[in-house]
């Protein structure tokens, strides 16, 4: 059968699950979204406000599904909008592709109207990407792409296609297996690049060396990275800590692997992590690191990090490997796979000297150390917003959040119960993340209940796509850290730079509530306790009613993200 490439395009998406895609048109991307048109009834496009938020949108699908989120953008302007989206899902590893529209491939080079080299602009924050200059090249770029993209360590691609390839006609390989039509050469280069990413690059030596440490050690620790909830090896890790019976900390981009209230269960380690965390990795006899890159919000002074512990690390990505922290033995591959047979061979160590019961009374005496546990000294705090909205909410809803201190205040308080449930951009830290990565959160799990954590800086950067979720009737709930600063720039500047808040104060309009109502949206305003459980029973009512709803909650301009390891020290030296 013969179809042109924005056609071929359509039932190559199709072939690969997408149901959803989400974008923004133009010149560029005519016949594509003239087919999308054509063929509505197989995938749903979702018109955000700006490409931008379309690429957190597709991020916040896959973050929430473990689907591979997918996202259109013409040419030009239109495809250096997604980068910043792009890149956020590179450094936190969210599996992406990227299709953007180029002007036609005689205009390519030329300074052509809207014309942009967006694979080489997005060369260091993908995978690997694609400029498609034959229709009949289509159909596998996107099979490769999807491949790349969610295979190994998971990560975005880009498909750059000039607009004659998607006019142009081309034979679409129809018919799984027919040699005629080249369908058994694609899969089977599929199933060799699959075959390529499995990274089993261990063996039992590795596993019996890994083994021994785990052994041998009186107070190991488990720091586990985003990288277990990319794995789907949650229950594996669980399963693991339970047998070693350590004590484990968990990154931002891994709240969740581990429910809050397990035992083991130190919280967040790092720069605004728990004293449990970051006080017992510097004890740590042995430090497992688990699918986690070390980063520097995370270790803070790296040469002296778990300073009196061997490192053993297991990661998918061998490039993580001594990057940051030099270990003393590392297995990488799969982390699922990895647990799963480092179960199996710790078993013959059953029955041996074990952990330490004085390491399990000191971790239970640090967790006693909670900063802010007397919160009710301002009318309303961040740890009672969070608190409350989680029970409110429970264990089956969907946390999403922008950057900065509301970022952290639900990090911390915040019922982590499950994974997949809390979507932040971690790596990137990019304020304006959060109401896109929410809206592609609600169309990919409609049944979960999402609320959306966000401060007045970020919520002025991506309101525009309120539109989106009121005209798609996508209930979620907004509640807006209200403190009229960019409050985690000014706790530095409070900190650390006398005092002099340049240019952080954001005593200006809009009103957040007039805003909503703009959009057709109800909006509330909290200023206490009281208030606040008012305002967030009327959101939660509207969403009952398909709508998104509001609350702008007034916190003290003051209020400090505590515990925070200040920059150049060690981890464990927090200001409480």
């Amino acid at each position: 059968m013969e179809y042109s490439g924005a056609r071929i395009l359509i039932e190559a998406l199709v072939e690969q699950g997408v149901d959803t895609v989400f974008g923004y048109p133009g010149g560029a991307v005519l016949f594509i979204y003239d087919e999308l048109y054509k063929h509505s009834d197989r995938i749903r496009h979702i018109l955000v406000s700006h490409e931008q938020h379309a690429a957190h949108a597709a991020d916040g699908y896959a973050r929430a599904s473990g689907k591979t989120g997918v996202c259109i953008a013409t040419s030009g302007p239109g495809a250096t909008n997604l980068v910043t989206g792009i890149a956020t899902a590179y450094m936190d590893s969210v599996p992406l592709v990227a299709i953007t529209g180029n002007v036609a491939t005689g205009l390519l080079g030329k300074d052509s109207f809207q014309e942009v080299d967006i694979a080489g602009i997005t060369m260091p924050v993908v995978k690997h990407n694609w400029i498609v200059k034959d229709a009949a090249e289509l159909a596998e770029v996107v099979r490769e792409a999807f491949i790349v993209a969610g295979s190994g360590r998971p990560g975005p691609v880009l498909i750059d296609i000039p607009k004659d390839i998607t006019s142009n006609k081309a034979v679409w390989p129809s018919g799984v297996g027919a040699d005629s039509d080249g369908t058994a050469a694609l899969n089977a280069r599929s199933r060799r690049l699959s075959a390529r990413n499995s990274r089993e690059m261990f063996g039992n030596a590795e596993l019996e060396k890994a083994a021994g440490m785990i052994a041998a050690s009186k107070h190991p620790f488990i720091y586990a990275g985003g990288g277990v909830i990319a794995a789907d090896a949650c229950a594996e890790l669980k399963a693991f800590a339970e047998r070693v019976n350590a004590p484990v900390a968990l990154t931002l981009m891994a709240l969740g692997a581990l429910s809050h209230d397990h035992p083991l269960c130190t919280g967040m380690i790092g720069m605004h992590g728990t004293v449990a965390s970051n006080k017992a990795v510097q004890k740590a006899d042995l430090l497992i690191t688990v699918g986690a890159r070390f980063s520097d919000r995370v270790t803070s002074r790296a040469d002296i990090f778990a300073r009196n512990a061997n490192i053993l690390q297991f990661d998918i990505d061998p490039a993580e490997i001594n990057k940051n922290i030099k270990t003393d033995f590392e297995i990488s591959g799969d982390i699922k796979l990895i647990l799963q047979k480092i179960l199996k061979t710790l078993s013959k160590y059953d029955g041996e000297a074990g952990v330490a019961n004085s390491w399990h009374d000191e971790i239970a005496h640090w967790k006693t150390k909670i900063p802010n546990a007397h919160h009710r000294k301002t009318k309303l705090h961040p740890r009672f917003i969070i608190e409350e909205t989680g029970k409110r909410l429970g264990p089956g809803a969907i946390a999403v959040t922008d950057v900065g201190q509301h970022q952290m205040w639900a990090a911390q308080f915040y019922p982590h119960k499950r994974p997949r449930a809390f979507l932040s951009s971690g790596g990137l830290g990019t304020m304006g993340y959060g109401l896109g990565a929410a809206l592609g959160a609600k169309i990919a799990m409609p049944d979960c209940p999402v609320v959306l954590f966000t401060g007045d800086g970020s919520f002025r950067m991506n309101c525009g796509e309120l539109a989106t979720l009121a005209v798609y009737k996508l209930p979620v709930v907004v509640i807006i850290f209200n403190n009229k600063t960019l409050g985690m720039v000014r706790q530095w500047q409070h900190l650390f730079y006398d005092e002099r808040y340049s240019e952080t104060t954001l005593d200006r309009p809009p009103d957040f509530v007039k805003l909503a109502g703009a959009y057709g949206l109800p909006a509330y305003r909290a200023t206490d306790e009281k208030s606040f459980i008012s305002a967030l029973e009327a959101a939660l009512d509207a969403n009952e009613a398909g709508n998104t709803a509001l609350v702008d909650a007034l916190i003290d301009i003051d209020e400090m993200v505590l515990p925070m390891v200040p920059g150049g020290k060690p981890v464990d030296q927090q200001l409480l």
